[in-house]
């Protein structure tokens, strides 16, 4: 199938441009391109434009899953018709294993896996080995951290047909081999996501990929029929003549591999044993002994051991050093990779090695892992190039890295549909600046719009919060001392009016897009440091740009060249969106953005009835605390199991702020649950 792109809007401002010229270099055979969108140019939509011109498979990159999300979101509504797929990290909740030298702490490795990521994961990689050109993948830097090698999972996908002769019990085995489990075996009857089971001449597989359950009817020892069945009612929805069936885990391996794996890791085993003896460390090589041989034994009788992917080496039959398969090697030769907010994602891709090494060098050194445990990391930067195929860095604050890839190859996406213009800038001396800043508040605060201030640490946002607070103005601050779901909580507050001012070093990461921040004020704007060069000072003041009577403040005592760095370019932005406003008539609107409450208190059902405040972010906590000691044991115990039920049900849907938020009221109410039975 071919891209369609599924939209009520036509390219507008200089978005046609953009597009023709990304599309023309990546026909031209250009290695690398930079878009430099301004926020609110519409550069998703201008990417899905090229991905439809284009016609190759394509991946997006993001460097966080809320962004991720957001894009995939997006991309599925253009292409509603062609696969669009989401492939981040699975986790919930996610301890990995570490050694700290200092205290002689060990940490085992903790995690809660979301059934739904796994699931789209699998849909992401049998989606490329399908055969299909009209993918896209939306994916965070999950896409270069290892997973089973593409050989040994195409190895593995079973091709079935009518009137094929395949006898129950060869099926049996070969659903098995592809990791789903015998329902027989589980605690329920309720057929689950990777399970099949048998009734007479019946099989029904739960594909691990897809929300569909699979039946393959018999007759004797030949496929009679092959329906898709809808997972509620068990109705058939489609029968097919053929049908492949796509294994249940992305780490797939033999009986052979596992066998010569099982050989090579008691070999590497020996080698450590002597290494430690040699040295006269006999507590080290009884430690890593004991390890390792559980671990085999583990393998032998399951095929698994927690930590298996400190052995994904062995299975994959790498050399010590080389790098591990990843998402990027099940792509076809010829794809599309698009960068996004690659300012921050490729200087992430920088970072994951060094991290990771960090900890699994105090594994190994300490007799915890084999060095083989080394192989099981992320790509390094230089690894991601050599698999990256023509590239599309987008941006509106490109980086030296990418504009070096794409040697001078810039286009430039400087309009807003809507007529807004970046804020215009001020510098205002130092001197006095807290009266100047209180006043500004007042104006906006009288009209219902917000202020965002930014500090040089940590320490003056809290104490510019507390003046500001000591002297009736609403306010509050975010930093990274300040738990993540508070920060979102914050947030949401400052949305709702809760607060007129919020205050933080670095508002750039939290994914604010604020229609109601009409100022933002850069506290000792002169300040050179982290998150005080050009870039980042363009980016802050890009938060006032979604309002239309947007307006920045550079508080200064001397005009910094990267202050007019910021200043040259920011008047350059709104000189060009000026004129095109002027030569198409074009008054600015303001983004009206629809605000939903976020709060770890709303929509609970406390007592069997549904208990929603209108405000629900501005719920009291001694009114929360009076509706708990009202319950009873059972209660609390039903809301428990509720929240539980909703956190998950969140979570299939991809909505994981709200997950998080029945997930935080869990734990909550098993707090009180436990201060109760302990009365």
């Amino acid at each position: 199938m071919q891209f369609q792109l599924i939209s009520k809007y036509q390219p507008t401002g200089d978005q046609p441009q953009a597009i023709k010229q990304l599309t023309q270099g990546v026909k031209d055979g250009l290695p690398a391109q930079v878009l430099l969108g301004v926020t609110g140019s519409g550069k998703t939509f201008t990417m899905a434009n090229v991905i439809q011109n284009v016609g190759k498979p394509t991946l997006i990159f993001s460097h966080n899953k809320t962004l991720a999300h957001q894009l995939y979101t997006e991309m599925k509504a253009f292409f509603p018709n062609n696969a669009v797929e989401y492939y981040v990290s699975y986790y919930d909740y996610y301890q990995p294993e570490a050694y700290i030298p200092s205290t002689g702490t060990y940490i085992e490795k903790d995690l809660a896996i979301n059934e739904e990521l796994d699931r789209k994961r699998l849909a992401a990689v049998s989606a490329l080995l399908s055969g299909r050109q009209d993918i896209v993948i939306v994916s965070s830097v999950s896409c270069i951290y290892g997973m089973g090698a593409p050989t040994s999972y195409a190895e593995n996908i079973l091709t079935i047909q009518v009137d094929q002769d395949l006898p129950q019990e060869t099926l049996r085995r070969k659903l098995v081999d592809m990791l789903y489990t015998n329902n027989d075996l589980a605690a329920t009857d309720e057929l689950e996501r990777g399970q099949f089971r048998v009734k007479g001449e019946t099989f029904d597989v739960y594909l691990a990929y897809d929300e569909k359950i699979l039946r393959i009817c018999y007759f004797d020892d030949a496929i009679d029929d092959i329906q898709e069945l809808d997972t509620q009612t068990l109705y058939p929805i489609a029968s097919y003549k053929e049908y492949k069936i796509y294994p249940a885990n992305l780490f797939m391996t033999t009986k052979e591999q596992q066998q010569k794996a099982i050989h090579d890791i008691e070999d590497d085993l020996r080698e450590r044993i002597a290494y430690y003896e040699e040295r006269g460390d006999t507590e080290k090589a009884k430690q890593i002994e004991l390890r390792v041989t559980n671990d085999l034994e583990w393998i032998r009788e399951t095929g698994h051991c927690s930590g298996i992917e400190n052995y994904s080496r062995y299975f994959d039959g790498r050399a010590a050093g080389e790098r591990p398969y990843c998402l990027l090697d099940f792509f076809p030769d010829d794809y599309l990779l698009i960068v996004d907010e690659s300012h921050q994602s490729i200087p992430q891709v920088k970072a994951m090695w060094g991290g990771d090494r960090r900890r699994k060098e105090n594994l190994v050194d300490y007799a915890f892992r084999l060095p083989a445990a080394l192989d099981n990391r992320p790509l390094r930067l230089e690894e991601f190039e050599a698999l990256t195929p023509q590239t599309i860095y987008v941006s509106a604050t490109p980086a030296d890295y990418e504009l070096q890839r794409a040697e001078g190859v810039i286009v430039e996406q400087l309009i807003r549909p809507t007529g807004l213009l970046d804020p215009p800038i001020e510098v205002r001396p130092k001197l006095n600046f807290m009266d100047d800043l209180m006043e500004e508040i007042h104006q906006r605060s009288e009209v219902g719009e917000r202020t965002l201030v930014i500090t040089s640490t940590k320490r003056q946002a809290e104490e510019v919060s507390a003046f500001f607070n000591g002297v009736g103005v609403k306010a509050n601050y975010i930093h990274s001392d300040v738990d993540t779901f508070d920060r979102v909580d914050i947030i949401s507050n400052f949305r709702a009016g809760t607060y007129d001012v919020l205050i933080g070093i670095n508002l750039l990461r939290e994914g604010l897009d604020l229609p109601e921040v009409s100022l933002v004020a850069i506290l000792d704007a002169d300040y050179q440091g982290f998150l005080r060069d050009h870039r980042s000072l363009v980016q802050i003041i890009g938060r006032a740009a979604r309002n239309v009577h947007g307006l920045a403040i550079m508080y200064a005592e001397t005009v910094t060249e990267t202050m007019q760095l910021t200043i040259d370019e920011t008047n350059r932005r709104r000189a060009k969106q000026m004129a095109y406003n002027k030569e198409h008539g074009i008054t600015p609107t303001q983004i009206q953005k629809a605000h939903i409450a976020i709060s770890q208190h709303k929509a609970v059902d406390y007592t069997g009835t549904a208990y929603i405040e209108e405000n629900a972010s501005l719920v009291a906590e001694a009114k929360v605390d009076t509706i708990y000691n009202a319950m009873s044991a059972d209660e609390i115990r039903r809301a428990i199991e509720r929240n539980r039920k909703l956190m998950k049900e969140a979570a299939k849907k991809l909505d994981f702020l709200k997950a998080e938020e029945y997930k935080q009221e869990v734990v909550r109410l098993e707090e009180q649950l436990k201060a109760r039975e302990s009365e």
